[in-house]
């Protein structure tokens, strides 16, 4: 039987921690390999925050199939094809920024799923397959299951409609993009601060009333992103590839400048 392995989706349901790191530098496709051995379960592409191209994007997924990541990706919009290019070309599933309505959301479900449950348009064999020729009806439910939505809630008026998103049918996660949420509530950030604890409470109460999985973006520090993965944030990004790259070629520089000669 053909299988569509999804090890974040495979965590998530499990109820562990699925731990992804965004690529906004990063153009290899060795990449897969090395989230892989850093222990990584997904990959965080980002199409908002980069200038990468679809076809940077569709590399890096078939690349990380081959690994055994699971490639998502953030599109910079809602334009039906942002989200279907990417899933025809390999993606695992679509994290889509600045949600605010459950009308939206249900929309953006409809571009990703096929028939019945959204209106995506049939593209013939792909990556996620093997290439390999099956019967529609066979293909489109196993991708039906196995593709992620990803809504990323990043206002207050997103976070007061967390429930009713959540109750969408085929959304699967629903992500806090912390930064700008703070931002809107100006406590740019302040990741202690109440406002986004008690956001990220009802975030998580509202995945557990509807089986879906509740994500964590932006709090990296060690102090605040443990009492969230404790409050129940399971699908964590983990950081990103510039910052990490920065922070270890820092403190390497910084050693080496220190040697007494």
């Amino acid at each position: 039987m053909t299988t569509i392995p999804n090890k974040a989706k495979e965590r998530l349901e499990k109820g562990e921690l699925a731990l992804g790191l965004g690529l906004r530098q990063m153009r290899g496709v060795d990449i897969g390999r090395i989230l892989a051995t850093c222990g990584f379960d997904f990959a965080f592409i980002d199409l908002e925050h980069s200038t990468m191209t679809i076809e940077n994007a569709a590399e890096l997924s078939v690349a990380c199939h081959d690994a055994g990541v699971t490639p998502l990706v953030r599109v910079p919009g809602y334009e039906h094809y942002l989200a279907t290019r990417i899933l025809d070309a390999g993606g695992m599933g679509i994290v889509f920024p600045h949600v605010d309505t459950p009308e939206l959301a249900q929309q953006l479900v409809s571009n990703c799923k096929y028939p019945p449950m959204g209106h995506r348009s049939a593209a013939g064999a792909m990556p996620q397959l093997a290439f390999q020729a099956m019967p529609l009806a066979e293909s489109s439910k196993l991708v039906n299951q196995q593709t992620m939505v990803v809504i990323m809630l990043e206002t207050p008026q997103a976070i007061d409609n967390a429930e009713a998103i959540a109750a969408i049918e085929g959304v699967d996660v629903l992500l806090v993009g912390s930064n700008d949420l703070c931002m809107e509530m100006g406590i740019p950030q302040q990741f202690g601060d109440a406002k986004l604890h008690d956001a990220i409470g009802k975030v998580v109460d509202a995945c557990a009333k509807h089986g879906k999985h509740p994500g964590l973006g932006g709090v990296y520090d060690e102090v605040n992103a443990p009492k969230f993965v404790e409050r129940g944030m399971r699908f964590i990004l983990s950081g990103g590839d510039l910052p990490i790259f920065m922070a270890g070629a820092s403190k390497r520089s910084q050693f080496l400048r220190g040697i007494k000669y």
